[in-house]
């Protein structure tokens, strides 16, 4: 139970991650469109600073907590084919 706790918490740490950056992207190719965001930068800083919240909720899973980390879903392909 205990791993499949971590591996849950890290894709969803992982999805926020993943939400934030589409964000940015998306702030950075279309800001022109963004009616509810009028500052921008200031928006994109909060992104980002959502992305590193995560991103280090990951890293004190990998360095506290002993996971495996999750294979990519390429990885996965190639097992079974191999």
């Amino acid at each position: 139970m205990r791993d499949e706790l971590l591996k849950a918490s890290r894709l969803h740490f992982r999805a926020h991650v993943e939400k934030h950056r589409i964000n940015v992207e998306n702030l950075l190719r279309n800001s022109q469109g963004v009616a509810d965001h009028p500052d921008i930068m200031d928006t994109i800083e909060k992104e980002l600073e959502e992305i590193v919240k995560y991103n280090d909720l990951i890293g004190v899973l990998d360095k506290y907590f002993n996971l495996e980390p999750i294979k990519k879903p390429k990885e996965l392909l190639n097992e079974e084919q191999g």
